[in-house]
């Protein structure tokens, strides 16, 4: 049985600039809340509402990489059913 499938696997290179524009992005909207010219609470409920967006966007992240690494597990098995019932009524065996 061969397996089609290719797993893709970032580089190093991507995965520093991912990390990085988001500490970048991050860091620029906590200056951007702290010089804000606006009371302490309506900072701080922005600096909470960021927060919220943040862990929201990494949830969604894992929640769809969990549904798409579950679709390929399934692909998979129905790859290996499909293979195992040709190979069982294959019509050049019994030549």
């Amino acid at each position: 049985m061969s397996d089609t499938s290719v797993k893709q696997q970032s580089t190093a290179a991507f995965y520093g600039q991912a990390v990085a524009s988001f500490a970048v992005a991050l860091a620029a909207t906590a200056v951007g809340i702290f010089q804000l010219d606006a009371d302490p609470w309506v900072r701080g409920f922005l600096g909470i509402a960021v927060l919220y967006l943040v862990t929201s966007a990494f949830t969604l992240a894992k929640v769809i990489r969990d549904r798409q690494e579950a679709g390929q597990i399934v692909n998979r098995v129905d790859q290996a059913r499909l293979e195992k019932l040709l190979a069982e009524h294959d019509p050049f065996e019994k030549l």
